[in-house]
């Protein structure tokens, strides 16, 4: 018998996160390895953990992650995206939590071109009137 799954497909700045929600213990496992092991910082775990919190389903699904692209800031910002819309998908009623809290909002910040002439994308050179 096929075992159920729920998909959702994240991104934050340059990265791309493929999650996929399977009933379990409530393991979070991040390109084959543990969250835990996967990122440096604790905050990067809360941020990837707040929409499991917010609709009190921390223990009920396994999460599995396959991300790319961007630093670790943006993974996590992609993960936890992505956990809310495989949480919408595995039940609608989350919808009203998660759109409250603004999880299932692509953030669209990202960083800005460099122009030519300038030297960053906004920093001009120095000028020297003579």
């Amino acid at each position: 018998m096929a075992q159920v799954q729920y998909y959702g497909t994240g991104r934050r700045k340059k990265s791309t996160a493929r999650v996929r929600l399977v009933p379990g213990t409530g393991n979070v496992t991040i390109n084959g390895r543990d969250a835990r092991d996967y990122f440096p910082y604790e905050t990067q775990l809360l941020i990837l953990n707040q929409p499991l919190a917010t609709t009190e389903t921390q223990g009920t699904y396994d999460v599995l992650v396959n991300v790319h692209g961007g630093g670790f800031t943006g993974q996590a910002g992609a993960i936890r995206h992505g956990i809310a819309r495989a949480l919408l998908q595995a039940d609608p009623e989350y919808r009203a939590s998660l759109k409250t809290e603004g999880f299932l909002t692509r953030d669209s910040r990202a960083k800005e071109r460099y122009k030519y002439g300038l030297k960053k994308a906004r920093r001009a050179p120095q000028f020297s009137k003579r």
